[in-house]
């Protein structure tokens, strides 16, 4: 199994079952975040008043942040408002820079392009894996878990739609989820 998708089966598994009882859906991601790892989710205007922010280019945003030394998760509220299935996958994106990356790091900043929903598996010709990528997949294993996409997608007969709004996913991560379990 990949590592990254071990991982977040093991998050899974320590969720208490008064959080997620392992079957419900959509995954209670904000309740994991709070309840297990103590982490506030914070919606903001302007990210670029984070301590330490980058400077940006002209049209470039940033759609999450941890910042690992305060426990708390900068989600962009224009984007939280929008597309909440994106605000739910830039969460999970930041949760696995928590879970495998937060090592002697005060904050790690992820630009919109940085947490994509359809790039969700390193490529393997990579020795050493990209942590954006590797913090997507891990938002996408945790949100979608492969044993559950497995059996929705039976339900539904493969309808994307569905699967959508079952998991509250986006097309683009439900599709490249979808694409990685059953085309792999």
């Amino acid at each position: 199994m990949d590592p990254v998708e071990e991982r977040a089966q093991q998050v899974l598994a320590s969720v208490p079952g008064y959080i997620w009882d392992g079957e419900r859906l959509p995954i209670p991601i904000d309740d994991i975040v709070d309840s297990v790892y103590g982490l506030l989710v914070r919606e903001v205007d302007d990210m670029r008043a984070a301590p330490g922010a980058p400077e940006l280019a002209p049209g470039q945003s940033l759609s999450g942040l941890l910042l690992a030394s305060r426990g708390e998760i900068w989600v962009n509220a224009d984007e939280a408002r929008k597309w909440p299935p994106r605000r739910r996958f830039t969460i999970g994106h930041e949760l696995g820079h928590w879970v495998m990356h937060r090592d002697g790091q005060q904050s790690l900043f992820c630009r919109h392009t940085s947490v994509d929903e359809e790039q969700v598996t390193p490529p393997p010709a990579l020795a050493v894996p990209d942590i954006e990528e590797e913090a997507s997949a891990f938002a996408a294993s945790l949100l979608m878990p492969s044993w559950l996409v497995i059996r929705e997608h039976t339900r539904c007969g493969g309808d994307i739609a569905t699967l959508c709004g079952t998991f509250d996913a986006s097309g683009a991560a439900m599709k490249r989820r979808v694409s990685d379990l059953f085309h792999a």
